[in-house]
């Protein structure tokens, strides 16, 4: 295993710095989780049942995975000019007012389609654990827990980053991804015992 890009990054998120944080690290994680799933979905290919195509789930798993990467660069970037924009001291309040919201309508982008995404990916990883192959059964298991936990971080930057209009539609879908994918790990965790569905042990 390769190591030193993993403590590189881990070490910038822990780093006095506005980024990379929350975003980053939760698209990180969203593509660790599409990893799971096509690695799940790799040693399926030729031995599943059913109509699913494996080798479909495969090629989306790794569009998401490549996706996640490219979406912990730009919560990065995004995320450093909001933080820029809004330490800006200007003589028009008007002006700044509109920066301010330009800057937090590109921060809040990146989480928005995180979301998504990870929900998409908890998906993949419960038709895996379904009828995959089962010796991959766990780690398609932790693709769908680790996706529940991404979509809940990223709903919560979307209000954040859109916390100047608390009616934004896009808060509302973020929410709606992050409980269906909250629904999809509970499954998963009560098919493993680990709660009873529908509540805590």
């Amino acid at each position: 295993m390769h190591t030193a890009g993993v403590r590189e990054f881990v070490a910038a998120v822990g780093a006095h710095a506005p980024a990379p944080g929350g975003g980053a690290a939760s698209a990180v994680a969203a593509a660790l989780a599409a990893a799971l799933a096509e690695m799940a979905g790799r040693y399926t290919v030729g031995h599943g049942s059913g109509t699913l195509s494996f080798s479909e789930v495969v090629s989306r798993a790794e569009f998401l995975r490549e996706r996640a990467l490219l979406l912990a660069d730009e919560d990065s970037h995004a995320y450093e000019s909001y933080v820029a924009i809004r330490r800006q001291t200007v003589s028009d309040p008007a002006r700044q007012r509109e920066d301010r919201a330009r800057a937090a309508e590109v921060a809040a982008a990146v989480p928005s389609e995180l979301a998504s995404l990870a929900l998409e990916v908890a998906g993949l990883g419960e038709r895996l654990i379904e009828t995959g192959n089962p010796h991959l059964r766990s780690d398609a298991c932790a693709a769908v827990l680790l996706s529940a936990a991404v979509a809940g971080s990223a709903a919560v930057l979307v209000a954040e980053n859109l916390s100047a209009d608390r009616g934004d539609e896009r808060i509302a879908e973020a929410r709606r991804c992050a409980r269906m994918a909250a629904e999809a790990a509970s499954r998963v965790a009560a098919a493993l015992g680990l709660i009873e569905e529908g509540g805590s042990r």
